[in-house]
């Protein structure tokens, strides 16, 4: 195991690393944090989850569930009849964390967890992650909703994200110089990010953690099929591209405005640049995925897949990730005179 490594979050969540990911309970079960998206969740597949989860953590008694569960704005706003009740059920199982992202009207949903939870010790309170892409996000969400952990997402993520964002270099920097130190939440590094190195660069550079996606796609808890882990792993940064072609051919264009995805190019990308009509395309897409044919299948990944080349238990990720990281700050300590 390698070393612990202190951070405001590793502090807030009682965590040893600051890795948050999905895989959910190996993630946080290896030291770092997991979330899960309950997109496309039933109430009783979410229970299902949650009930997992709380089986395979040891020594919980009246602790908050070591893992946290996001939710996207747009949905809560569009299908609440739906949605709302999947956020009563996260709160009431007692989760860690909160995270919302890509909405027009967090606001309201922030209120209505802080409402719902008000009864509870503040100990067992969830906490609150939010998303942002820009710095004027970022200030809403740090001075007038004052959440918990801020999460810079920048251009190289993978999946979906604003297409106009900088890097997350940049973005975390700017968010981390309009912000006064004294009151700043801890702010998260998301995008791009695969190897320990580089979360120790978003340590030193003032990121309270670092948030990997893609990486954690490459293990066996992920549920993307071998043939797409095989493209993964075969890719190079250079094959990602932001585009909103992914979410016309899935028929999902309910995303808020100036949001696509970055996935590999393949022929659905190709098709919407040559001006085959979204039917034809989409038909496409659902045949693709019937038969397990990537050509016509969306692929998310985020710009970092070039440092990924192997396929490794979540816990094995995070521990790989924590001993690069440690590596690296030990190396950057050395420059020092």
């Amino acid at each position: 195991m390698s070393a612990t490594i202190k951070t405001e979050l590793t502090e807030l969540l009682r965590i040893r690393v600051p890795i948050v990911s999905a895989s959910m309970v190996e993630v946080s079960r290896a030291g770092g944090f997991g979330f899960f998206g309950v997109a496309g969740f039933t109430r009783e597949k979410l229970r299902d989850e949650l009930s997992y989860a709380r089986t395979h953590t040891s020594d919980l008694q009246d602790k908050p569930l070591p893992i946290g569960c996001g939710f996207l704005g747009w949905m809560l706003e569009l299908k609440e009849d739906e949605y709302r009740p999947l956020l009563d059920i996260v709160i009431e199982a007692g989760v860690r964390a909160i995270w919302l992202s890509f909405g027009n009207n967090l606001d309201r949903w922030i209120q209505y967890i802080r409402n719902a939870t008000a009864n509870i010790p503040s100990v067992r309170k969830p906490l609150l992650f939010v998303q942002v892409t820009t710095v004027e996000e970022a200030l809403r969400a740090a001075n007038e909703w004052k959440v918990d952990v801020i999460v810079a997402q920048g251009n190289e993520s993978g999946g979906h994200g604003r297409s106009t964002a900088p890097s997350t270099m940049v973005l975390l920097s700017e968010i981390l110089a309009a912000l006064p130190r004294d009151s700043i939440p801890p702010v998260l590094a998301a995008g791009g990010i695969s190897n320990g190195a580089q979360i120790a660069a978003y340590l030193t550079a003032g990121a309270s953690g670092a948030v990997l996606g893609t990486r954690f796609v490459l293990t066996p808890e992920s549920t993307y099929s071998d043939a797409q882990k095989n493209v993964l792993k075969a890719a190079k940064s250079s094959q990602t591209v932001r585009s909103l072609a992914f979410d016309q051919a899935r028929g999902t264009n309910n995303w808020p405005d100036g949001i696509d995805g970055r996935g590999i190019r393949n022929g659905i990308v190709r098709d919407i640049e040559s001006g085959v009509d979204e039917e034809t395309t989409q038909e496409k897409y659902r045949a693709a995925v019937q038969a397990g044919d990537t050509n016509y299948m969306v692929i998310w990944s985020g710009q970092g897949i070039s440092l990924i080349n192997d396929i490794k238990p979540a816990r094995a990720v995070v521990e790989e990730l924590s001993a690069g990281a440690v590596q690296a700050l030990r190396r950057a300590q050395r420059l020092l005179a």
